[in-house]
């Protein structure tokens, strides 16, 4: 039987479920991001209130770390029926319930009116919309780059990684519209509210174009041997215990990589909130403009270093961010300390520009990571458990670091630190451009070798390094 990859989806048909995956990433990421900059300027003082305006940011930001700490639980139960049932299916549910609970948390009493059960409502809320997230990055990113050819995998993979800043740039859009058309009472009185309900519309229009795309080929291609597996009597087992048995080492790299990416992300979006009108005590509007100036040219590049990482490889554009990233961690705060927007939307952006050398060829990276049959759990998996450590963590660490010692210069130690991990961890793990998704990459594992021997493959592009795993062990660092 042909492997699908050698029927190439044409390029309407690649843009359309490009689409598709954006829309529903940036729907996805708005929510998840509006609960940030809420935490910073909204849900400190009227879901948490304390004497101490830092620490009821710090008890906010607990509460948005708890989302943080649902989405491996997200990525693992998503995972498990995306490897059995499908991409689409799972990116649907994933939508609804992220829309469902920001749409919620819009129709909240506050702390003032219903005392404690506030926080309590909105803490589960935010459970949910971890947990839907944790299910959303790797069906985005896997449904594109199944679909896609191994030139430009890295191009196509990286447009849902964008999505991630298009949220961003929507919530921190919307956010800063209100902030300049109302007043501090009235934005605190019911202003908030807006940016929440309207996630039920834009979940409307992400439903309504994520329904109209096919399935991933490649991933039915593999189902269908697994069913004739099954006929025949072989057992499959649980897609997240192959993982875990097999790839235990990709996930790690997984982790790796996101690592410094997660951590630099947070410090400067959501912790720079805090920095810019707590600690240097400028107004609310310059933060938010900031992150919005960044977020666009974030969003605009993303693709460019997708693209870029075709042509020289997912580690070398990676590493260029995590470098990059390890210096700009104490340029940041020394631009920022010096109160001009001008200099503040330039840190902001050169931050970002270096994030998304990390983040735009991510989404190939660790898809090439793991075969079909796993691929939906091992992507989810390493992606979500380096949120926990990373991404989690981050805001709270930061606001810390900065309440303890009263200066910006730890919390660059912290950014630097990240980023090398990241530096080491990618610097040690192969190269994974050009391999066809279609064959096993893990051929040094047990059982895998007959498999990659008689899967029909189509052959890598001519620039392109031979596949992983036609010639290697699974495409990943030993000593990640």
């Amino acid at each position: 039987m042909a492997s699908p990859a050698a029927s190439r989806t044409s390029p309407s048909g690649i843009r359309r479920i490009v689409a598709a995956s954006l829309v529903g990433t940036t729907v996805e990421w708005y929510d998840f991001f509006l609960y940030g900059s809420a935490a910073a300027l909204v849900f400190n003082t009227l879901f948490f209130p304390a004497a101490d305006p830092l620490v009821g940011t710090l008890i906010a930001f607990v509460t948005y770390a708890i989302g943080f700490l649902a989405r491996p639980l997200g990525g693992v139960v998503f995972g498990h029926f995306g490897d059995r049932l499908g991409r689409k299916k799972l990116l649907v549910v994933s939508l609804v319930m992220m829309g469902g609970a920001t749409f919620a948390m819009g129709l909240l009493p506050t702390y003032d009116s219903i005392g404690v059960g506030a926080p309590v409502l909105l803490t589960v809320l935010r459970l949910v919309q971890g947990f839907a997230l944790g299910g959303e990055w790797g069906g985005a990113v896997l449904i594109v780059a199944e679909h896609g050819g191994e030139r430009h995998r890295g191009f196509w993979a990286s447009w849902p990684q964008a999505g991630a800043p298009g949220g961003n740039l929507l919530a921190t859009g919307v956010l800063a519209l209100l902030a300049a058309v109302q007043s501090e009472e009235a934005f605190l009185a019911w202003g908030w509210r807006i940016p929440f309900l309207l996630s039920g519309v834009l979940v409307v229009v992400g439903l309504w174009i994520r329904l109209s795309v096919a399935e991933s080929p490649v991933f039915l291609e593999a189902r269908a041997q697994a069913e004739a597996a099954a006929a025949r009597g072989a057992r499959e087992g649980a897609p997240v215990v192959r993982v875990l048995r097999r790839n235990w080492r990709e996930v790690l790299t997984a982790i790796g990589t996101r690592f410094g990416e997660n951590i630099s992300y947070y410090v400067l979006t959501s912790f720079l909130l805090v920095y810019v009108t707590v600690h240097l005590g400028l107004p609310r509007s310059s933060a938010l403009n900031a992150v919005l100036i960044g977020s666009a040219v974030h969003f605009a590049t993303i693709p460019l270093w997708g693209a870029l990482s075709d042509r020289v490889g997912r580690r070398a554009v990676t590493l260029v961010g995590s470098v990059g990233m390890a210096v700009w961690a104490f340029v940041f705060f020394a631009l920022l300390d010096t109160r001009s927007f001008p200099i503040t939307a330039l840190a902001v952006t050169a931050g970002l520009l270096l994030h998304g050398a990390m983040y735009g060829p991510q989404a190939a990276f660790i898809s090439e990571m793991f075969d079909t049959e796993v691929r939906y759990s091992g992507a989810s998996m390493g992606s979500q458990l380096a949120s926990i450590v990373a991404g989690a963590l981050a805001p709270i660490v930061a606001v810390e670091l900065l309440k303890d010692y009263g200066s910006s210069v730890p919390v660059s130690w912290y950014l630097c630190g990240a980023a090398l991990v990241t530096t080491l961890t990618v610097a040690l793990a192969r190269e994974t451009r050009g391999r066809d998704l279609a064959t096993a990459a893990s051929s040094g594992h047990a059982g895998a070798a007959t498999t990659a021997a008689t899967t029909t493959a189509v052959p890598a592009p001519a620039d392109a390094p031979a596949a992983p795993g036609r010639s290697a062990p699974a495409a990943t660092a030993d000593g990640a």
